[in-house]
């Protein structure tokens, strides 16, 4: 592990060296809002993979291929590869030179590269979320940033624990540029957080470290409430409510059920079913929901009890394009800015944009464009709950094309020939509607008869 540790070292060298990588600075074809709009980014899934490097043993590119070939390996990455730093450091000098102001940024967790356990420690991981830190810090010293802790932000991976730990205090520390001393506090507690965006703000993010309900996190298991988050979560929101602010949600793992797998919840099903319950009798103070983990780019609706869109969700896609030798589909790397209302925070529209992989190892430099702009694409009128159950229907819909649309930037324009059959689209239009067990036990049983699967 030599090279791994020289590698880490030697990151932020070469982010000195590298800056200013000739993106452009306004994509074509998106204008920049009127003043009364307000805008935050959102990134998630970096991965960084410092042992990335062009060798002509395509076994050893990467160490987190695991030994595997890599694929067509250029200066930006390889599909069977986590993030060269090159790649991280581009998505990020492209947001900076993008000429879009925002009011500040949510980073959704997952810094270090998918390696075997025994070729990371604690202190190697420290220092991927140091260098992914310091990076974000060099460039945006003025933008407030709101992180949240992902299941591969600890050692061993996943078993991020109940009470303080070397990782919850090293990021509490590396992370008080951005966060007052409560969320300092809670960070270094419990890996989590809440936080008003800014004094004249009337909004407040709330970062849930939901790896604790993680499936493979045994230090919850049969735990009803690890690290008494659920009570801290109800009693926070609250308070909002008692003060009349707006929450955002911020978190690595989502709620909700996997779109490409049956009845899969991405956390364990029974702490899924009390954060749908929490956000539900909460839905008129929080404004939105913000996700990573999956590494795909889709929507989510939670309804209440009655059928009623009360909430919209967002999981953004990785900035990494790897993928294990068993799947035929990977993503291109993405980032995303959100547009909202500044008198009531409710979400009006997201710019998607990201990095054709292929293009941009060929021709040797980073395109980032737009990909879509979510409320012209699927012609809504904007991001709250009701626009997007409306547009959830027109998906359930045969033949439906703007289902077409929507599976083609699931994986981030990667192959527009890839086709999701009719069980496929039972996946994905269930997972986007029905958040809970029963709605989408319910929701399966109708699509499977109504189909015929």
């Amino acid at each position: 592990m030599a090279l791994l540790d020289a590698i880490f070292c030697c990151l932020l060298t070469i982010w000195h060296c590298q800056r200013g990588l000739g993106l452009p600075l306004a994509p074509s074809g998106f204008q920049s809002p009127a003043p009364a709009v307000g805008q935050f980014w959102h990134v998630t899934d970096l991965h960084l993979d410092p042992t990335y490097h062009i060798t002509d043993d395509l076994t050893k590119v990467c160490a987190s291929s695991k030994g595997i070939n890599a694929s067509d390996p250029g200066p930006f990455g390889d599909v069977m590869c986590d993030s060269p730093y090159h790649l991280i450091l581009s998505a990020f000098d492209f947001i900076k030179n993008s000429e879009q102001e925002a009011s500040f940024m949510i980073w959704t967790g997952d810094s270090p590269p998918h390696v075997p356990v025994h070729e990371l420690s604690t202190d190697r991981v420290i220092s991927v979320i140091a260098n992914m830190t310091t990076t974000i810090q060099s460039l945006f010293p003025n933008l407030q940033v709101f992180p949240a802790l992902g299941n591969h932000d600890y050692w061993p991976q996943d078993q991020l624990p109940t009470f303080t730990s070397k990782v919850y205090s090293a990021v509490a520390n590396l992370w008080k540029p951005w966060l007052d001393e409560e969320a300092i506090h809670t960070l270094r507690k419990g890996g989590f957080y809440s936080q008003k965006v800014s004094t004249n703000l009337n909004l407040r993010i709330i970062s849930l470290n939901t790896n604790l309900y993680y499936g493979p996190d045994v230090v919850t298991l049969n735990e009803t409430d690890p690290a008494n988050q659920f009570e801290w979560l109800e009693s926070t929101l609250n308070i909002s409510q008692q003060n009349k602010e707006k929450v955002y949600i911020i978190a690595h793992i989502p709620v909700g059920y996997l779109p490409y797998s049956m009845s899969t919840t991405a956390m364990r099903e029974y702490y899924n079913e009390k954060l749908i319950d929490i956000f539900r009798k909460y839905s008129n103070v929080i404004a939105g929901q913000f996700y990573g983990h999956t590494h795909r780019d889709s929507i989510m609706v939670l309804s209440d009890k009655k059928g009623n869109p009360i909430n919209s969700l967002f999981v953004a896609p990785a900035v990494t394009p790897v993928k294990n030798a068993l799947q035929k589909q990977t993503n291109n790397p993405g980032i995303r800015l959100f547009q909202y209302d500044p008198h009531d925070y409710t979400l009006l529209d997201m710019l998607q944009y990201y990095l054709n992989l292929t293009d941009a190892n060929l021709k040797g430099e980073a395109n980032w464009k737009p990909e879509y702009i979510l409320t012209q694409t699927y012609d809504i009128e904007d991001l709250q709950p009701k626009s997007l159950h409306g547009l959830a229907k027109q998906f359930a819909i045969p033949d439906s094309k703007k289902f077409i649309k929507y599976y083609n930037y699931f994986f981030v324009s990667y192959d527009s020939s890839v086709i999701c059959n009719a069980k496929c689209k039972a996946f994905q239009v269930c997972a986007i509607m029905n958040l809970d067990h029963k709605s989408y036990v319910d929701c399966l049983k109708q699509y499977y008869v109504r189909h015929n699967l």
